[in-house]
């Protein structure tokens, strides 16, 4: 009997430090990371890539149960790739993404990569990450270079002043190299042209909704305003620094639609890859979204410097070459001839003494007829009609582009190719 007791509790002991191992891993698992690897394909398709942006969608069965954290990534030649792993971004319906940036391929070539996702955490250190003033701002920074920054400090009536100042949310942008703003807005000067616009910034003059109610977002006047509601989503790391908010479109008398927005910076040479999505909707109701080519849509502002002193000197490039300075052209409400549906435009300015390039690319699968403006001060873009529905949502999606010095019809014309017709990826399943 003593010796089926003494079995007893030796059996005992192995089980417990058994049990002791099996934690001991399972911490160890969970600090260092669970892993698995997979292989992907690239094909450039019939464009030559350079320095291009790819995304990779995965779905809930090729990630597993497991959450994600981070990725690394190797080239044929087994160096590592700087990669980084997110959440779905707002126009993906993925359990997550994959992104790098693919250096160069040629065209009609391909090359295959290997991946391995781990739970462990990933380290940023010099890459993107944000910044927050609560209430105010927020930073988005490439180690300490900024890079652009989001004002979503709510509506203040306090004074006409402040009104103006909080009566529109939006982005400023920063040079590529990090040493001045070259977008305008906030500005107190009586002089600005236009204050009301600032930096990117997306809305219309003339918005019907309700039984015949009126707003305008783009001057916001007659109590009409968009509000910064609260932060969705932000990623961070080596490959792109990411943010999505909500905000409310408002009229004379209530919030008649909700959007959600979110931009993008990616890590590319030469200058900063910003790409703009939205979605805005109805809670009820029906909500007419129209304006003209100067006072609506998706625009981009130069600093008012550049009206201030150099509009002469602004350049326009286009799809059919690159314009004389100081020469414009607009989409005429009156005779409806002009620019339309451009894949892309560009407008060259200078800031400071020093030339830039701004690309605006259009999608495809943005609404149309878009219909283009120009002004040698420094803001250009395009709009569009859309009815939105309560199951009908307006989604757009753009690309920007800003570098130093005047750019080729055929290098944006390359940026539009990688935005409309991006690189084929396919993903393998483990060995």
């Amino acid at each position: 009997m003593d010796q089926v007791w003494e079995l007893l509790k030796f059996s005992r002991m192995i089980r417990l430090r058994l049990e002791c191992i099996a934690v001991y891993f399972a911490v160890a698992a969970r600090a260092f990371g669970v892993s698995s690897s997979f292989d992907i394909t690239v094909a450039a398709g019939q464009h030559e890539r350079n320095n291009v942006p790819v995304r990779v969608l995965m779905t809930r069965g090729q990630i597993g149960k497991d959450r994600i954290a981070s990725v690394t990534l190797a080239g044929p030649d087994g160096k590592s790739i700087p990669a980084q792993w997110t959440g779905p971004g707002l126009l993906s319906s993925a359990a997550g993404e994959l992104h790098f940036v693919l250096p160069h391929l040629v065209a009609g070539e391909s090359v295959r990569l290997r991946a391995t996702l781990s739970t462990g955490s990933p380290s940023i250190a010099g890459g993107f990450t944000w910044r927050d003033h609560p209430g105010h701002h927020v930073d988005l920074m490439f180690g300490e270079r900024p890079i652009m920054t989001y004002h979503y400090e709510r509506l203040d009536e306090s004074t006409p002043a402040s009104r103006v100042r909080t009566y529109k949310v939006f982005h400023h942008v920063f040079s590529p190299k990090g040493d001045r703003i070259v977008t305008g807005g906030l500005n107190e000067d009586p002089k600005v042209h236009s204050p009301h616009h600032r930096g990117i910034f997306y809305g219309f003059n003339r918005i019907t909704y309700g039984n015949g109610k009126t707003a305008d977002t783009w001057h916001c006047i007659d109590g009409a305003f968009q509000q910064h509601e609260r932060f969705l989503a932000s990623e961070e790391g080596s490959v792109l620094g990411r943010q999505r908010v909500v905000i409310s479109w408002h009229g004379q008398d209530t919030a008649f639609a909700e959007e959600e927005r979110e931009l993008t910076v990616y890590n590319v040479p030469g200058g900063h890859l910003i790409e703009f999505a939205s979605r805005l909707r109805t809670p009820s109701g029906r909500v007419r979204i129209d304006g003209d080519p100067q006072h609506a849509g998706f625009q981009f502002r130069a600093h008012n410097d550049v009206d201030a002193f150099t509009s002469r000197e602004t350049i326009y490039v286009r799809p059919d070459g690159t314009g004389k300075p100081g020469e414009t052209r607009n989409w005429d409400p009156q005779t409806r001839q002009g620019p339309v549906n451009l894949p892309w435009n560009a407008m060259s300015f200078v800031l400071g003494g020093k030339r830039y390039t701004a690309a605006y690319l259009d999608h495809p699968g943005n609404p149309k007829e878009a219909r283009f403006s120009e002004r040698e001060y420094g803001r250009f873009g395009s709009y569009f009609e859309y009815t939105i529905e309560k199951d009908k949502p307006l989604t757009v999606n753009y690309r920007l582009w800003l570098q130093e010095g005047l750019m080729k019809p055929e290098e944006v014309a390359a940026l539009s190719n990688d935005f409309v017709d991006p690189v084929k990826v396919t993903v393998h399943e483990p060995e």
